[in-house]
């Protein structure tokens, strides 16, 4: 039960709610008792030869009220408490989603995109299943209970009851048995489902890859092995949800043949009439449901534990980044960076020893080998990442005491594998912007070079990219993430090797574009292709996490270092695809 206190500030919340489902399922169990008790006088009056047709009708109305009444019942306690149940998953999926997008890169890292959402679906809905159906067998199970005890005490007879009742503290123990076992198993299920998600999700994103190398059959191997531990994993559980009905029959069963026998014996000792025994035997009908409600809300709320166990963990999971910046004001564009080191781990430093300024209005270049630390130190311009001896400072505040919204705003990221949603293209282009008109959104587009192309499709700019943009061209892609970059017309303008799946003349387009449209703002270029930076103003060369180069083109050729034997290399192998 530990779960419902964990879920008690969702019941505070909507304690109206659920005070309305309690007090209509309290009035449907006190209403369900007279049917039985009704239906034994009549019995007795049958016996007895005292039965006139006025009475007949008459209970046979009062019946057929309290049927309709109860129906109205039924409706009003399924509305407020499955109502009450879909309002906390809203609640829960929103603050899974609320929590996620504080997470910094590395979490994501860690964590599989499949478990993720395997906790937002399944887990949530597992919880939800506890606050609604396991509340409803809770209560209704236990104020059924306890009134057809009452009639069957007091109505008929207490010797009768207990007899009947011998078999359920057995019940009971199988039942907390069980509990345990379901805890364990669907903790296992929902862990299989989870890996599950994964190896869906990479399949049908590296398809084209898959295929591309002919790895079909592999994957399908592996792909079949997961659903198999699946499929291993749900039968447990429902090896162990097998379990609870045999109990419970056997149960009803042992107390249905104690009750009749025990009945008879009353009869022959003229201590209960027929009627009284056929009520008797209709209360203890009523109480298959109790039994069942007992094992079903063991049931859900030892899923709902498991699952709400892994949400918690999820949410009890601290962002690296804190959001304690104050500033929502920027009033310069001036970036000043101080990495004494930084690291992911204590054993290597990806950055040491980075010093660099970058006056408003100027394009600034990061050049270097792969891993030399490029995306690092952008990442650390944008606080997703952060470290104790790094000091980045935007205009005359260390980033840190700006809000992350009001600091990321004065940034424009286009990464190299830009991620574009399953809409259109246009609504890609306009994801920073949603007010933009279409001719705001063709501008942009006609900067990155991509306004013709788009025109070529049948459906122009409504032309729908499919998920993560897989019906375009990689160039096309990082154009498109070019033009939405372009249209907020940030401050500061990031390209994160975002030129690399273009054709040099489209490059020396676009960046030129750029120039003449961004008069006045700053421009960070990060690239492997040395011609996107032709025109910086001041280029650094990363080299093991350091400045190992810096100036402008033409010294950093004239220091005959990495850089110049890159760009004659790069100079080459152009020449060599040109005469091509």
């Amino acid at each position: 039960m530990t779960i419902l206190r964990k879920l008690g500030w969702f019941f505070r919340l909507y304690w109206k709610r659920y005070a309305i489902a309690f007090v209509a399922l309290l009035m449907i169990s006190c209403l369900a008792m007279v049917a039985p008790w009704i239906t034994g006088q009549l019995v007795d009056a049958i016996a007895n030869d005292t039965l006139i047709y006025e009475r007949l009708v008459q209970e046979v109305g009062l019946l057929l009220s309290i049927g309709i009444v109860i129906y109205g019942l039924r409706v009003l306690w399924r509305r407020q408490l499955y109502g009450a149940s879909f309002k906390l998953a809203a609640l829960m999926r929103g603050k899974i989603y609320d929590h996620l997008t504080l997470m910094a890169p590395d979490f994501f890292q860690r964590h599989h995109t499949g478990d993720l959402m395997a906790r937002a679906t399944n887990d949530v809905t597992a919880v939800e299943m506890t606050a609604g159906e396991a509340i409803l067998a809770l209560f209704d199970g236990v104020m059924t209970g306890v009134a057809v005890l009452v009639m069957m005490v007091v109505m008929v007879s207490w010797k009768l009851t207990l007899l009947a009742l011998l078999p359920w503290p057995i019940m009971g123990y199988f039942m907390w048995r069980f509990g345990h076992q379901m805890h364990d198993t669907f903790s296992e299920a929902q862990r299989q489902f989870s890996l599950l998600n994964d190896k869906t999700q990479e399949s049908i994103t590296g398809i084209r890859l898959i295929k591309a190398f002919g790895q079909q059959p592999q994957m399908e191997r592996a792909y079949h092995d997961v659903t198999r531990d699946v499929s291993a994993a749900n039968l447990a559980v429902a090896k162990v949800e097998a379990k609870y009905d045999p109990v419970i029959y056997l149960t009803v069963s042992t107390s249905f043949f104690l009750a009749v026998a025990g009945g008879a014996w009353l009869i022959y000792q003229d201590e209960l009439t027929i009627g009284e025994l056929t009520s008797f035997t209709m209360y203890l009908t009523f109480l298959i449901w109790p039994m069942f409600a007992y094992g079903w809300t063991l049931n859900l709320i030892e899923r709902g534990s498991a699952a709400h166990k892994r949400i918690d963990e999820l949410l009890q999971t601290t962002p690296t980044i804190s959001d304690h910046g104050t500033r929502d004001s920027v009033e310069s564009t001036h970036i000043d960076v101080s990495i004494k080191r930084f690291a992911y781990d204590e054993h290597s430093d990806v950055l040491h020893h980075i010093h660099f300024k970058i006056p408003p209005g100027s394009t600034f270049g990061i050049v270097g080998h792969t891993g030399s630390g490029k995306s690092t130190l952008i990442q650390l311009l944008l606080r997703m990442h952060e470290g104790s001896e790094a000091a980045l400072c935007l205009g005359q505040h260390d980033i840190r005491e700006y809000k992350l919204e009001t600091l990321r705003r004065q940034f424009g990221l286009v990464p190299q594998d830009p991620f574009l949603f399953s809409v259109t293209i246009a609504e890609n282009i306009a994801l920073g912007c949603p007010e933009a008109s279409l001719d705001d959104v063709r501008a942009a587009a006609r900067l990155a070079c991509i306004d013709d192309e788009i025109l070529n499709f049948p459906e122009q700019y409504e032309t729908l990219v499919g998920e993560r943009g897989i019906t375009l061209s990689g160039g096309q892609k990082q154009r498109i993430a070019i033009a939405r970059a372009l249209l907020i017309d940030p401050p500061v303008l990031i390209l994160d090797d975002a030129l690399s799946a273009v054709d040099l003349n489209t490059e020396r387009q676009i960046l030129a574009r750029i120039k003449a449209a961004r008069h006045g703002r700053s421009n960070i270029i990060v690239c492997h292709r040395l011609s996107a930076v032709l025109q910086a103003d001041e280029i650094i060369v990363l080299r093991h996490g350091t400045i190992e180069e810096r100036g402008r083109h033409t010294q950093l050729l004239q220091l005959n270092g990495w850089y110049a034997q890159m760009f004659r290399y790069q100079q080459i192998e152009a020449a060599v695809q040109h005469g091509e």
